[in-house]
């Protein structure tokens, strides 16, 4: 049996059995939707040495991994930043599509306007369109969010890690529940979003750089592209909370600014 029809057997019982213990078909979606993440995952070559073999990660310190990583990626990125006519340390902003299982990364410069630098494919995360609503509901959550400096983990059993700050305000007026939401190495997740430890190296540098002359970096997590026509396909149990997300959406669309 091949290796890939061996996972997808594998999740398809780990999903049935799930289903049962939970008494619940949305268990079931969620790890349907895992099982063809596993299968169907993209990768996108970037152009630095190897992250060191995994015992060999967990063995450092979190000074230790800053320093392998910049020692490994620093002379490149600087070019990749300049291509994009971008440089370490401007603000960045990151928009991430369920969906497509993209992640945007954009840097600002002199002006108020934003550049994309790179769009990254997510390795997987769990659940399926839709907010988080609770602990252990195995959603990504969706809505608006920001990175400090406080929630970088260099030292994360996930190679490197950001938390994004779920819950935010508007969870917490929902009665939202839940921690501990990040955005991390590794190809698995449960409720965060998975970036292979290549990719993760890379974001993390750039959206550690930018929090030195910053405060926070913004994250928007969406659903999908919310264009008129995707809305108007969009399942209506969450349309009401989507359609709070539009005008965000929309005007980074149209002008390439965040909302002040």
């Amino acid at each position: 049996m091949k290796p890939r029809i061996l996972l997808l057997a594998a999740a398809l019982i780990a999903a049935c059995l799930l289903a049962a213990r939970a008494d619940s078909l949305s268990a079931l979606h969620s790890w349907l939707n895992y099982a063809q993440q596993m299968l169907s995952r993209e990768y996108l070559p970037l152009p630095y040495p190897a992250p060191p073999a995994p015992e060999e990660w967990r063995r450092m310190n979190a000074t230790q991994r800053l320093a392998n990583v910049r020692a490994r990626l620093l002379p490149k990125l600087h070019d990749e930043l300049a291509a994009k006519q971008c440089s370490l340390g401007q603000p960045a902003f990151i928009r991430i599509f369920k969906e497509s299982h993209e992640l945007e990364l954009w840097l600002q410069g002199n002006t108020s306007e934003w550049t994309l630098f790179r769009t990254y494919p997510i390795a997987c995360f769990s659940g399926t369109l839709g907010p988080k609503t609770r602990e252990g509901d195995m959603q990504a959550p969706e809505g608006f969010y920001s990175v400090t400096a406080r929630q970088l983990n260099p030292a994360s059993s996930y190679h490197l890690a950001f938390n994004i700050g779920y819950p935010n305000a508007y969870d917490l007026t929902q009665k939202r529940t839940g921690s501990l939401i990040m955005i991390h190495g590794d190809m698995c997740s449960i409720g965060c979003f998975a970036m292979t430890d290549p990719l993760i190296e890379e974001i993390y540098l750039i959206v550690a750089a930018a929090l030195t002359h910053a405060p926070s970096v913004p994250v928007h997590s969406f659903p999908f592209r919310m264009t008129p026509e995707r809305l108007s396909q969009a399942d209506p149990t969450h349309l009401t909370f989507w359609q709070t997300l539009l005008p965000a959406y929309t005007r980074f669309e149209t002008t390439h600014r965040l909302a002040p």
